[in-house]
């Protein structure tokens, strides 16, 4: 080997080193980054009815339940959970991205002498919505699962201190997603009733109760508010199925719609008010309807029918162990009559979380968690 061989198999060699050096240091600065960013939302707190019910109704004397096959026959280890899915449902997926696990059921933990609520708990039941009345008796209301969450709140004060709990509460992120069974029952009311309660005064009541309870929550240390719109539940199964053409109901997603863009500006006020108050608003009725409608741009086949359940549409009956489903459960949007598949809440989760308005705003779920 010459001299000349040997000054560049040295410079080669500390090209190498440096190069390897680089890469060493920018991988820990991704790997803080990616630390700092998880530490972002230490928590998240999730409030709301069957959509992000994760297994409290599992613990309540109640129709309204999921414990039971073929529901979670896509979970891992192919059990059911109380999940109103064939596997995971947004607050699985919710804390996925996050890189958190899930937060467990209040009533699954509540009663531990060892209860640890700083990690996070999940308050949703299914059949729950904004109104104590709506399913009254079959699930946890939305106000009392405000009442659940106050005696978190006082538990981490006391075995936090007031000032660390507040601080962990302020970077914690409150999920909520509630209305569609209100919005459901004010559809299969009498026309009598309805009379007496116009769509947009029925909406207008929604609001004016929404806005009482998430002020409760901002009062108990809420500062990082996700707060997930009602789907076009005209759409679902069970409400398809009472139109002759299977069309969806334009009644509901006239509701839905009224509801959301309300629900949005009640955010939008209290959080000008609040200036410590941030918040995000996804559409699911506007991101759902892109699915329905090009079912095969979003990897859809069947958008209409529910996978499992009996009698037209699969939306007769309910998923229950005597119930058919579908062998390929990616390809349908629905799995029961009113819930979701877990591809349907994997996707729509995504969106909320790095997607932009209109269907995710002011920010989306990670803009919202860094802040």
């Amino acid at each position: 080997m010459g001299a000349d061989d040997i000054i560049v198999n040295a410079f080669s060699t500390r090209c190498s080193l440096a190069t390897t050096a680089v890469a060493v240091v920018v991988a820990v600065v991704l790997g803080a980054g990616c630390s700092l960013s998880a530490a972002a939302v230490p928590a998240v707190y999730v409030l709301g009815d069957s959509l992000a019910d994760v297994g409290n109704n599992n613990h309540l004397l109640t129709l309204l339940r999921a414990d039971f096959p073929h529901n979670g026959i896509d979970y891992p280890g192919r059990k059911p959970t109380g999940r109103f899915s064939n596997g995971k449902n947004f607050p699985d997926f919710l804390a996925d991205s996050l890189g958190l696990a899930t937060s467990p059921p209040y009533l699954a933990v509540s009663s531990s002498s060892k209860a640890n609520y700083v990690n996070g708990v999940n308050f949703a039941s299914g059949g729950a919505g904004v109104f104590n009345s709506t399913n009254k008796d079959q699930c946890i209301s939305f106000d009392k699962q405000i009442g659940y969450y106050s005696k978190v709140y006082a538990s981490l004060v006391a075995s936090l201190g007031e000032a660390p709990a507040t601080n962990h509460l302020a970077k914690s992120l409150f999920a909520v997603t509630i209305g569609s069974n209100d919005i459901i029952g004010y559809v299969r009311s009498s026309a009598a009733a309805k009379a007496d309660n116009p769509p947009q005064q029925f909406v207008d009541s929604l609001v004016q109760s929404l806005s009482g309870q998430l002020q409760m929550m901002y009062d108990m240390g809420a500062r990082k508010l996700l707060f997930l719109g009602t789907g076009p539940v005209g759409c679902c199964p069970s409400l398809r199925e009472l139109s002759g053409a299977k069309d969806c109901s334009a009644e509901a997603n006239d509701l839905s719609v009224r509801y959301n863009a309300a629900a949005a500006a009640l955010l939008r006020g209290m959080a000008e008010q609040r200036p410590d108050l941030h918040y995000a608003v996804f559409d699911s009725s506007a991101a759902l309807l892109r699915y329905i409608q090009q079912p095969a741009a979003y990897g859809f086949a069947e958008v209409s029918a529910a996978c499992c359940g009996l009698g037209d549409m699969n939306a007769k009956v309910g998923c229950t162990p005597l119930s058919f489903y579908c062998a390929n459960r990616t390809a349908f949007i629905f799995w029961d009559l009113y819930h979701p598949t877990e591809a349907t809440a994997r996707k729509l989760t995504s969106t909320a979380f790095d997607g932009s308005p209109p269907l995710i705003f002011p920010v989306n779920i990670r803009q919202l968690s860094a802040i």
